[in-house]
């Protein structure tokens, strides 16, 4: 995985995948090596160890290992080595630099993997790193494309790409659904990795261009779904102050439905 833009956001997101690898059985080592992290100051390396923030240096590369990669003049090691270097199979923009993932860096990974996961996740569409029709052009219609912007369906060869927006709206209401069902003492990784879980297990993965992610309209739905899911994750860690025994009815029992009553004006 390759994250263009570490600040808080894009190494926030890497934290997360990595919990998950690691829950899933790789060490922190291991699951920490699948990680390349780009800041202002290129790819993280220790060498910048005074210039980092804490959060990020658990992502920098040891020097061994880029002795013989290139740098600019500033000394910086840029997007475009790394991919060519690592071949990631994802590609996440958290850097707000419009147009960061351009058609020479998108054809190079797309040459090395047969689904390049591709998220522009900044906003609005002006810092978008890519948009997502140039994506789905430049890879055949291979991309698997979520962004940070709503953008409509992209049409390719036949088929229409529906674009998914990685929106916290998808989980945030259903986190807290799930909390208030299970009268949660505190939200641990495990309920954030349900809530996400949760999200895209309601994507219609059948369909050929399908999107990554319910969309937005369906929020209900998918607070709902995340709200169940997130309950029991409470439940589970040991975090719960109430039994958690019918997540679905205590989920629906305690949604708030916006029915009013009818007037009849006489």
């Amino acid at each position: 995985m390759v994250i263009y833009g570490a600040g808080t956001a894009g190494l926030g997101i890497a934290d997360m995948m990595r919990d998950v690898m690691v829950r899933e059985g790789l060490t922190i080592a291991e699951a920490t090596s699948r990680f390349h992290a780009i800041d202002r100051d290129g790819l993280l390396d220790t060498g910048q160890a005074g210039r980092m923030h804490d959060f990020q240096a658990r992502y920098a590369r040891p020097p061994e290992e880029l002795a013989d990669w290139p740098r600019d003049r500033a000394g910086r090691i840029g997007l475009a080595e790394v991919v060519s270097r690592v071949a990631p199979t994802m590609l996440i923009g958290t850097s707000a630099q419009y147009g960061a993932f351009s058609e020479q860096i998108v054809t190079a990974m797309a040459a090395g993997t047969e689904r390049p996961i591709i998220m522009p996740l900044s906003n609005p569409t002006s810092k978008t790193e890519a948009l997502p029709a140039d994506l789905i052009r430049w890879t055949g219609g291979r991309a698997l494309v979520a962004s940070g912007s709503p953008f409509p369906p992209v049409e390719h060869a036949g088929h229409r790409h529906e674009i998914a927006q990685a929106n916290n709206a998808l989980v945030f209401p259903g986190i807290g659904l799930g909390v208030t069902v299970a009268r949660a003492r505190r939200i641990s990784v495990g309920m954030i990795s349900a809530a996400a879980h949760a999200a895209a297990s309601l994507a219609d993965l059948a369909a050929p261009g399908a999107a990554l992610l319910p969309p937005i309209g369906n929020l209900r739905l998918v607070s709902a779904t995340v709200g169940v899911a997130v309950a029991q994750a409470a439940a589970a860690d040991g975090l719960a102050d109430v039994p958690v025994t019918d997540p679905i009815q205590q989920v629906y029992q305690t949604m708030w439905r916006p029915d009013y009553p009818n007037f009849e004006v006489i």
